[in-house]
C-alpha cells in the first residue's frame, strides 16, 4: 500500500461512513479494485478513527460538556452515556464472538453485493411506510432513546452491520426511525453511537497489529494520511447529510445501493 492507496481509502471511508451505503463494503470493494485484498483489512478498520474524530469535532461542545457531566456524576449525563453504551453493547458481544468468522467468510465482493442489494430494498420499503419528510416534520420525533430498552433495540439493529455492506449508519438510522425518531435525530444518534463503536473497533485492530506497526515508518505514514483524509471528508459529509435530512428521506440511498449492487454483480459476474 502506497500513499495514493491510503489517500483513496481514507477518502472512501470519510465519504461513506455516515451515510447509509456501507463504508466497510465500499472499502472492501475499493481494496479489491486496487489489488490490496491481502494487506488492507486492518487499515480499513483503523482509519475509522478519522471519522470518529470528525464526529467529536462536529459535536465538540456537547461532547466536552457530556464528558465533564459524566465525571461529575450528573444524572442527566450519566443517563446519556448509559443509553449510548447500552446501544453499543450488543455489537461488542457479537463482534468479539464472530469477528474472525466474519472476516474470513464475509469480507469479499459477493457478500457485500448481496448486503447492498438487500439493504437497499429494505430502506425503500421502510421509508415508504414512514411519514413523508419535509422541513417541518424533520424536526418532529425523538432525538435520543427514552429508555434503555429503546437503546438496546437500536444496538441490536446495529449488529446487522457486522455483515459488510449492510451499513452501520443504515441499520441504526432505520432502527431509530421505526422507534419514532425524527430523521435528523436518528442520524445524530447514529453519529454519537459511532464514537464507542468505531473507536472500539479501531483500538482492537491497532492492538492486534501493534507489532507489525512498531517501527514500520511507511505503514504509520500511510495510516496518518488515511486518518487525516477520512477526518476532513467525514466532517464535510456529516454537515451535508444533516442538511439533506431536513427535506428528504433515505429512499434515494436505497436506490443507490441497488444500482451499485447490480453494476458490481455484472462486473464480477464477468
Amino acid at each position: 500500500m502506497n500513499l495514493m492507496h491510503a489517500t483513496i481509502l481514507g477518502l472512501v471511508e470519510g465519504l461513506t461512513e455516515f451515510i447509509p451505503v456501507s463504508s466497510t463494503g465500499h472499502l472492501i470493494l475499493t481494496s479489491h479494485a486496487l489489488g490490496l485484498t491481502d494487506s488492507s483489512g486492518a487499515f480499513e478498520v483503523v482509519i475509522q478513527a478519522g471519522a470518529i474524530a470528525a464526529v467529536v469535532w462536529h459535536y465538540r461542545g456537547k461532547f466536552v460538556t457530556s464528558l465533564l457531566g459524566f465525571l461529575r456524576r450528573e444524572p442527566s449525563w450519566l443517563r446519556f452515556w448509559g443509553l449510548l453504551l447500552t446501544a453499543f453493547f450488543p455489537a461488542v458481544v457479537l463482534g468479539l464472538s464472530f469477528g474472525s468468522w466474519i472476516h474470513e467468510h464475509l469480507f469479499g465482493p459477493w457478500p457485500v453485493i448481496a448486503a447492498l442489494l438487500i439493504g437497499g430494498v429494505a430502506m425503500i420499503v421502510v421509508e415508504r411506510r414512514l411519514p413523508a419528510v419535509n422541513a417541518e416534520k424533520a424536526e418532529l420525533g425523538k432525538d435520543f432513546p427514552t429508555s434503555y430498552r429503546e437503546a438496546l433495540a437500536i444496538g441490536m439493529a446495529q449488529c446487522l452491520a457486522l455483515w459488510p455492506g449492510t451499513s452501520r449508519s443504515m441499520a441504526t438510522i432505520l432502527g431509530a426511525r421505526l422507534l419514532g425518531f425524527s430523521p435528523k435525530g436518528a442520524a445524530e444518534f447514529s453519529f454519537w453511537l459511532a464514537i464507542p463503536t468505531l473507536l472500539g473497533a479501531s483500538a482492537y485492530e491497532m492492538l492486534k497489529y501493534r507489532h507489525e506497526l512498531m517501527g514500520n515508518t511507511e505503514a504509520l505514514l500511510g495510516l496518518g494520511v488515511g486518518l487525516v483524509v477520512s477526518f476532513v471528508s467525514g466532517l464535510v459529509v456529516i454537515r451535508a447529510f444533516l442538511g439533506y435530512l431536513q427535506k428528504h428521506s433515505l429512499e434515494a440511498f436505497g436506490w443507490y445501493r441497488i444500482v451499485v449492487a447490480v453494476i458490481l454483480a455484472l462486473f464480477w459476474g464477468f
